[in-house]
């Protein structure tokens, strides 16, 4: 698709303003709260989990609203589940494949949280001392957590955990690159301000929503 990317800093800097002004990453826009708790943060991860897997985002999506909203809002009550109720739920909101290995994956993960940092990944970032390359292989550790998962899950908890930044997926990085804003995460802060990693999640969040949604127009027109 060919875009018109921009050149001049000035511009940069309006469109990034444009991206970053809606004061939400790209869960937060789909209804996932951000914050630094438990709950919200084992979401997150369920949610990297699902995006990182091929087809529509918003089956991912749909599916990763689906678990909360059957009361398995944690990684505790999560792995109380039965896998049977889990596959149901994730047929239900859209998910296609093995749906039976997707929900053992989710319920894998969920008790490995359980077991090994009590349902609370914020002690997983305690372990790791808050050393970014620490915390990217302890979450590589957990079941169904690959790299793409892990790059996912920072790019929004980076607005938390101010140590992973700068963090960029890969949509993001190929919505910058289309834009004139960048290849890299690193050109990305620059742009969002240098110590500004919430803004910088609310940017490449927007990023990624605009390759995934094809908004290329809507963006420069």
């Amino acid at each position: 698709m060919p875009t018109s990317a921009i050149s001049s800093i000035e511009d940069k800097k309006r469109l990034v303003r444009r991206l970053a002004g809606s004061g939400r990453g790209f869960a937060e826009q789909y209804g996932f709260r951000v914050i630094n708790n438990p709950s919200n943060l084992f979401q997150l991860l369920c949610l990297s989990v699902l995006l990182a897997r091929r087809g529509d985002f918003r089956r991912a999506v749909d599916s990763a609203r689906a678990l909360p909203e059957n009361g398995w809002d944690s990684a505790a009550r999560l792995a109380r589940s039965l896998h049977a109720d889990r596959a149901r739920v994730l047929r239900e909101a859209g998910q296609r494949g093995d749906v039976d290995a997707l929900a053992t994956v989710l319920g894998d993960l969920a008790q490995t949280v359980v077991d090994r940092y009590r349902g609370d990944l914020r002690r997983l970032r305690a372990l790791a001392h808050h050393d970014p390359a620490r915390e990217r292989k302890l979450l590589t550790d957990l079941p169904g957590v690959d790299d793409q998962v892990v790059e996912l899950f920072l790019r929004e908890a980076q607005a938390l955990w101010r140590e992973v930044a700068p963090v960029a997926d890969r949509r993001a990085l190929v919505a910058a690159r289309k834009l004139g804003l960048g290849r890299s995460a690193d050109d990305l802060a620059g742009l969002a301000g240098s110590g500004e990693s919430e803004r910088l999640a609310w940017l490449v969040g927007a990023l990624a929503r605009v390759d995934l949604e094809h908004r290329y127009a809507e963006v420069t027109g």
